[in-house]
Formats: C-alpha cells, sequence, structure tokens
C-alpha cells in the first residue's frame, strides 16, 4: 500500500512540476495571439501540464519497472512524453466532439501541442534527473542526513 501511495505521490508531484513549465509558455502564446492575459492562458496549461505529466509518470512507471527517470535514454523518455500528450489529446477530443460540432483543424493543433510538449517535457524531465543525480548539491544534502 505505502508503495502505491509513493508512486501516485510521485505523479502527482511530476503533474506539478510539468504544469509549473506549461504556464509561461502558454501565457505567452495568449499574450502574442490576444495581445492581453486572461484566465484561460494560465488555467489551460496547468491542467494540461498537470494530466500530461502525470499520464507520462504512470506510463513510464509501468513501461520502465524498477529503473529510475536518470536511467532512461531521452529517447525513450520522448516517446512516453509523447505518448502521454497523445493520451490526454484524445481525452480532451472525446470531451469536445461530445459537446462541439468537430473543428479539425483546432483539434488537431491541440493534439499536435499536446504531444509535442509531453516529448520535450519528457526529455527535460529525464535530464535533469540526470543533472540531480550528478549534483555536488545532492550528495551533499545525503552527508547531512
Amino acid at each position: 500500500m505505502k508503495k502505491r501511495l509513493r508512486r501516485i505521490g510521485a505523479a502527482g508531484l511530476m503533474g506539478l512540476a510539468w504544469g509549473a513549465a506549461w504556464v509561461p509558455a502558454g501565457a505567452l502564446v495568449g499574450w502574442l495571439m490576444v495581445g492581453e492575459l486572461e484566465p484561460e492562458w494560465i488555467g489551460g496549461p496547468l491542467y494540461a501540464g498537470f494530466l500530461c505529466g502525470a499520464i507520462f509518470s504512470a506510463v513510464t512507471g509501468i513501461a520502465v519497472g524498477r529503473r529510475r527517470l536518470d536511467g532512461i535514454s531521452l529517447f525513450r523518455s520522448g516517446a512516453w512524453g509523447a505518448a502521454s500528450g497523445l493520451l490526454a489529446g484524445a481525452l480532451w477530443l472525446v470531451l469536445v466532439l461530445t459537446s462541439d460540432p468537430p473543428q479539425w483543424w483546432l483539434n488537431g493543433a491541440v493534439v499536435g501541442a499536446l504531444t509535442i510538449l509531453s516529448a520535450v517535457s519528457g526529455v527535460g524531465s529525464a535530464l535533469l534527473a540526470r543533472m540531480a543525480k550528478q549534483s555536488k548539491w545532492r550528495s551533499d544534502c545525503a552527508d547531512v542526513a
């Protein structure tokens, strides 16, 4: 039970990290497109980043088993990130297509953006994990504990 709760917590933290990283990009795109900053340009990337990050953590945890994120190749990390973006995009498509008439160019743009951002975030997460493993700060903190 403890292991399962730890994995759920790790997925939530990964989602929060991705959401925090996606908000500035969404705010910049919204400001460039509309000319002003509105709440949906902050909330949309935050929720999408959280969902994609949590899916990435779950899918990667299932796929690689006991290995840590710093032991996965950058290509695989990017591939699992793209898969999480596709899964989140498919969920978004199901919700949108049941309520609104199809606008294929908009739906394709959203799913494509989710996939690309998730792939980049997956590679970035693996790079950060590798940097944290090699950093002097982490070894100093281990000496204190």
